[in-house]
């Protein structure tokens, strides 16, 4: 999986109004936990870029103070109105231990139904997915080159090899459905010939 380096300096527990100062400096309170870490940094705002505002997954290379951690993106908050990135949380990765992740569903192939006049909708972008550090996919693929109008591929449909997809395997990622020129060509069709 890919990774992406945030460089952080630490920080005291601040007040309200030191935070707020903080974020207007350009600069991301955030905190680091796990594996007996709590550790409180700050970093500057445009770092997060690659990170944040894409629909990929990655893992974190933290560069605390000359000190690099393996992490993962955990929590992330916005400001309600401006959207302004306010607190980030990362969980350090341990090789050992399972972590959960959100991973891109990525559609190959175009459906047969699409062929035929359907839509193809893709219901989810993400699926949480478990699985060791060293085992946890870039994307989830899945091909549809085969779905028909009115059907769908499943959560049950992903091949997981050493991951595991925590979402009920009845729930649809993608189907084909019927557009309305082909409800208005099936009325045409079947309407009596004067």
């Amino acid at each position: 999986m890919k990774s992406v380096e945030i460089i952080g300096f630490k920080r005291a527990s601040l007040t309200k109004s030191q935070l707020s100062a903080l974020r207007y400096e350009g600069n991301v309170p955030c905190i680091l936990y796990g594996g007996g870490l709590n550790i409180q940094f700050m970093s500057p705002a445009a770092l997060f870029r690659d990170l944040v505002y894409t629909p990929e997954a990655k893992f974190v290379d933290l560069n605390i103070e000359g000190t690099v951690y393996k992490a993962i993106k955990q929590e992330v908050q916005f400001h309600p109105v401006n959207d302004m990135l306010l607190h980030v949380d990362f969980l350090l990765l341990e090789e050992t231990k399972q972590v959960k992740m959100d991973i891109p569903v990525k559609l190959s192939g175009t459906p047969a139904g699409v062929l035929k006049g359907g839509k193809l909708v893709q219901r989810m972008k993400h699926v949480p997915v478990k699985a060791l550090p060293k085992n946890m996919p870039d994307v989830i693929e899945i091909d549809v080159t085969s779905l028909e109008v009115g059907k769908s591929v499943r959560v049950s449909d992903i091949a997981a090899t050493n991951f595991e997809v925590l979402k009920s395997a009845a729930v649809p990622l993608a189907g084909v459905e019927t557009t309305r020129a082909m409800k208005d060509n099936a009325a045409a069709a079947s309407a009596p010939k004067k």
